[in-house]
C-alpha cells in the first residue's frame, strides 16, 4: 500500500487556453481539487508555494480553507521557502490551519527553489547574518520553528496581563499536538537528506537533484531515501519516519488524455545546470495504463518511498486533473500493489 496524493504548483494564465486566470480561480480550484480528490479515495493534497509569481504563494489560507471543506484527506506544501518564513507567525498560522483540519497538516519545507527575482526574501524583511548564506538562514529559521512547535513555554509573561496567564512561561498558542512529526523537508541532495534525518524532519525528495552521479534519476533517488532511513535509524529518533517522490504520470485513455500528452512519455532524464553545479530532473511518464504499469515497478525511488505525489496541470481545471487522479487509482495503482 501507498499514500497517493496529488501535487499543484497553482499556476494562473490569462490565455484562453488556461482553466486558472486569476489567482482566485486557482484557490478556489485547489480547494475544489482537493474535494474531489478525498471523494476518489486519494490520500492526499498538496502544494508548492512560489512567491513573486502567478503561482500559490501563502499558503495557509488555502490549507485552512481546504481543511474545513474535507474530512480525511492529508493536506500539505511541497514546499514553503523558509528564507521568507517568520517562524513565529508561522508556528502560530500552521498550528491553526492544523487544528482546523484536525490534525491533517503534512507541511514541507526548504530552503527554497531558485527565486522569480533576485534575493526576495529580503523584500519580506529577512537578510542573512553577518557570515551566511541564504541556504543558513533557511536552516536557522527552520531550527526555531521546530522549536516553537515543540510547545514549550519560553516568553516571560507581563505581570499585569489583559487575561489571566497560566503559570510559568507562555508559549505561542493555538498550539497543535502532534504537528512536529508532521514536518518534511525538501532535500535535492543525499547528504541534505541525512541532514533532514538528524533533525527528525520526513524527507520529500525535490523534484529534482542537485546533482548528478550519471544513474538515472529514480535510481539516485532511491540512494538518497535509503541514506535517509540509515542515518534516521542511527539519530534513534521516537517515531517512524515517512519519505514521499513527486512524479508526472499521466494514463492515457482517451483522445483527450493523448491530445494533451502523447508525446510527453518518450523522453529520458534531463540533465542541466542549477546555481552552478549539475542537477538532474526525472522524465514525465505517460501512455496507456499497461504500459505504466510495467514503466511505473521499474521506478526504484516509487518502491522506496511511502508516499507518491503526482503533479497535476492544474490549468486544464479541476474535472480534468481529478480524471487523472482517478484514472491512475482505477487503472494503474492496484496492479502495482498500491492499492
Amino acid at each position: 500500500m501507498k499514500k497517493i496524493g496529488f501535487l499543484s504548483f497553482g499556476h494562473w494564465s490569462p490565455s484562453p487556453q488556461s482553466q486558472t486566470r486569476s489567482a482566485s480561480d486557482v484557490l478556489l480550484q485547489s480547494i475544489d481539487l482537493a474535494v474531489a480528490a478525498e471523494e476518489l479515495g486519494a490520500d492526499g493534497a498538496y502544494y508548492r508555494v512560489h512567491h513573486f509569481a502567478n503561482q500559490l504563494a501563502s499558503p495557509f489560507p488555502l490549507l485552512a480553507a481546504v481543511g474545513a471543506r474535507t474530512s480525511t484527506i492529508e493536506i500539505g506544501t511541497g514546499v514553503i521557502d523558509m528564507r521568507y518564513e517568520n517562524p513565529f507567525y508561522m508556528a502560530e498560522d500552521s498550528g491553526s490551519a492544523d487544528l482546523i483540519s484536525g490534525g491533517r497538516l503534512q507541511l514541507g519545507i526548504s530552503r527554497g527553489s531558485p527565486e522569480q527575482v533576485i534575493e526576495g526574501y529580503r523584500y519580506f524583511g529577512y537578510a542573512p547574518a553577518e557570515g551566511s548564506d541564504h541556504a543558513d538562514m533557511a536552516r536557522e529559521h527552520t531550527r526555531i520553528y521546530l522549536d516553537l512547535l515543540e510547545g514549550k513555554g519560553f516568553a516571560q509573561p507581563n505581570p499585569r496581563p489583559m487575561f489571566p496567564n497560566p503559570p510559568g512561561l507562555l508559549r505561542l498558542e493555538p498550539h497543535s499536538a502532534g504537528l512536529r512529526q508532521r514536518i518534511w523537508w525538501g532535500a535535492g541532495t543525499r547528504e541534505t537528506a541525512e541532514w533532514t534525518a538528524r533533525q527528525g524532519m520526513n524527507l520529500m525528495s525535490s523534484t529534482l537533484l542537485s546533482e548528478d552521479t550519471g544513474v538515472p534519476f529514480h535510481q539516485l533517488q532511491a540512494e538518497q531515501i535509503e541514506r535517509f532511513h540509515k542515518t534516521w535509524s542511527d539519530a534513534g529518533h521516537d517515531f517512524a519516519p515517512r519519505t514521499s517522490v513527486s512524479r508526472s504520470i499521466f494514463p492515457i485513455v482517451s483522445d483527450l488524455d493523448r491530445a494533451y500528452f502523447g508525446r510527453e512519455g518518450t523522453g529520458d532524464d534531463q540533465v542541466g545546470y542549477l546555481d552552478g553545479g549539475k542537477a538532474r530532473f526525472g522524465k514525465t511518464y505517460a501512455g496507456e495504463p499497461d504500459r505504466l504499469i510495467e514503466e511505473l515497478a521499474a521506478d526504484e525511488a516509487i518502491a522506496a518511498a511511502d508516499t507518491l505525489l503526482l503533479t497535476v496541470p492544474n490549468q486544464l481545471g479541476v474535472d480534468y486533473c481529478a480524471h487523472v487522479l482517478e484514472t491512475l487509482l482505477r487503472d494503474v495503482a492496484p496492479a502495482l500493489g498500491w492499492r
